[in-house]
């Protein structure tokens, strides 16, 4: 079964179309390095939870969109060596390119496919 790269995080709406070209070159670099499906996703309908949500868990204000993204990998071990290689590529540095929203309030993780359909 593969391996799921999961993120969320809350991106400025003014910067969409920034969001856009940089979630398109990390797509190129995330395949280049092992990746085999790249997901990116722009909140519609994202509702505020009372005791947790999307907005709640990145701390989204009201001028931003949550955006939830994905990667999907062969293996674990494809996925661990890719990171790897993709911390260590120069089109992933902050300098080449940026992230157009706060890094700090980004959720992410990797999963185990245990269903697939």
């Amino acid at each position: 079964m593969s391996y799921v790269d999961g993120f969320v995080s809350a991106v400025p709406t003014i910067n969409k179309d920034q969001y856009i070209a940089h979630a398109m070159l990390c797509a190129i670099v995330f395949k280049e390095h092992g990746a085999l499906k790249i997901t990116e996703t722009w909140g519609d309908d994202v509702p505020d939870g009372e005791v947790t949500s999307f907005p709640k868990a990145v701390q989204c204000n009201k001028d931003e969109t949550v955006v939830f993204s994905s990667v999907v990998w062969p293996s674990k071990e494809v996925r661990d060596a890719g990171w790897q290689a993709i911390m260590e590529d120069p089109r992933m540095q902050p300098d080449q390119n940026p992230m157009p929203f706060d890094g700090k309030r980004l959720i992410y993780g990797g999963f185990e496919v245990i269903l697939e359909q």
